[in-house]
């Protein structure tokens, strides 16, 4: 299964978290399912997912579609509230959590080294997939900028920074492109 935002999945109402699918990690979480006065629940969804089967689920009136299309909305709510973070929300972060702190998203050098800068312990070097920002760069070109920069070599070779990369892999050959650019790990999935 492949959720995205393409145009066609738009047209065709293809949106997996609209119907509670995909939203597992909301539904395993104590403080959101309290909010609601439930508990959490682990399950798997079905698969394969079949939107169309879900709507007539729904309109038919069951329980257990109207649930998880109810907690589908709260949970993308949730996620997608408008509000946008910012250099200094990682900050408090990195002030109140004293664990390993990775940062997804990378693509520029200034942003590597601005992660720096705010103490995170490991970049990923990532567009999403592609799939959420139309039109970005090839995360391998970014990988390729990011580990030209002497403070990401520097802080990486001390063992302060790991990076990390994520996004365009397809075989094999594409995981030792990424380690032989600098990546100490590939991400898949």
């Amino acid at each position: 299964m492949t959720i995205g935002w393409r145009p066609h999945d738009l047209e065709r109402a293809y949106i997996p978290f609209g119907h509670g699918v995909g939203i597992q990690v909301g539904r395993s979480d104590p403080v959101f399912m309290a909010r609601y006065g439930r508990q959490p629940v682990h399950e798997r969804p079905d698969f394969p997912y079949d939107s169309v089967e879900k709507d007539k689920l729904f309109l038919a009136g069951d329980e257990k579609t109207k649930e998880s299309v109810f907690f589908g909305g709260e949970w993308l709510k949730e996620c997608n509230s408008g509000l946008y973070h910012d250099w200094e929300d990682l900050r408090f972060l990195r002030d109140n959590w004293e664990g390993p702190l990775v940062l997804k998203g990378i693509q520029s050098v200034l942003d590597a080294e601005k992660a720096l800068e705010y103490g995170v312990d490991g970049i990923i070097v990532s567009n999403h997939g592609g799939r959420q920002v139309d039109g970005a760069i090839p995360s391998l070109y970014a990988l390729e900028s990011i580990m030209k920069s002497p403070k990401v070599k520097e802080a990486q070779a001390s063992g302060k920074l790991t990076v990390l990369f994520d996004s365009g892999i397809r075989t094999g050959p594409d995981i030792f492109k990424a380690l032989a650019l600098g990546a100490q790990a590939v991400l898949r999935g």
